[in-house]
């Protein structure tokens, strides 16, 4: 079993984790620059992946240069999300059973995310999940956003939880690196960045999907209640 200690509670990351949405985040990312006549490789697309949206606005500006028009970027890249979104919020490979499972067996859950509250109300609302979660830790809510611990740490403190007590689940580079810089057990289950050897050293381990990670938690807690009646 990968756990080092029992599971006290769980932090989860939301984009690219429990929803789908990066797909169209990075669809919204090519399309914008291609209305502003701009190229936007696949390489810098995918390396804002886990960054906070004030950050990623920097990063674009400076990729870019004078001259560029960050707001006709933005509107462009608003209209594409808010167009696909319209249609459907989708959730990635066991969301909902991981989220009910833990709901059910009383084990606290978070959320730990670069996104703005008002996002996270609207996606998690839209998918029945938002009642299930103790704690929303999002971007306002920390001076140091991901990779820094601040994200877990407060998300930890606000479930009266010690963070080593907790797992964190995340699909991105700067979001395990956040986790286990703040303590956490963490396990990344990815997306569209593939685990590297570094990442893997700060994890306990790489999981294909969340129905995974449901199976490891079942597992840990069937194990642990044998124990405790032989």
């Amino acid at each position: 079993m990968p756990f080092i200690r029992p599971v006290a509670g769980v932090v989860f990351d939301m984009d690219g984790l429990l929803l789908d949405t990066e797909r169209l985040y990075l669809d919204g990312l090519f399309k914008a620059a291609r209305a502003v006549d701009r190229v936007m490789t696949e390489a810098f697309a995918l390396s804002m992946i886990g960054v906070p949206g004030k950050e990623c606005v920097a990063m674009i500006e400076a990729h870019y240069g004078p001259g560029f028009s960050m707001q006709a970027f933005n509107a462009a890249y608003d209209a594409v999300v808010e167009a696909e979104l319209e249609r459907d919020i989708p959730l990635r490979p066991g969301a909902r059973e991981l989220v009910t499972y833990l709901a059910a067996e009383g084990i606290p859950q978070a959320i730990a995310t670069s996104s703005r509250r008002p996002t996270v109300e609207r996606y998690l609302g839209g998918v029945g999940l938002l009642d299930h979660f103790a704690a929303i830790v999002s971007r306002e809510d920390v001076e140091h956003p991901k990779p820094a611990p601040d994200p877990f740490l407060t998300a930890a403190a606000r479930l009266g939880l010690a963070p080593a007590d907790c797992l964190a689940l995340e699909d991105s580079y700067h979001g395990i690196a956040s986790a286990h810089a703040a303590g956490m057990m963490a396990i990344m289950v990815p997306d569209l960045l593939a685990a590297t050897d570094a990442v893997r050293a700060q994890c306990i381990t790489v999981a294909d999907d969340l129905h995974v990670v449901g199976a490891l938690l079942r597992e840990a807690r069937l194990n642990s209640a044998a124990s405790a009646s032989s």
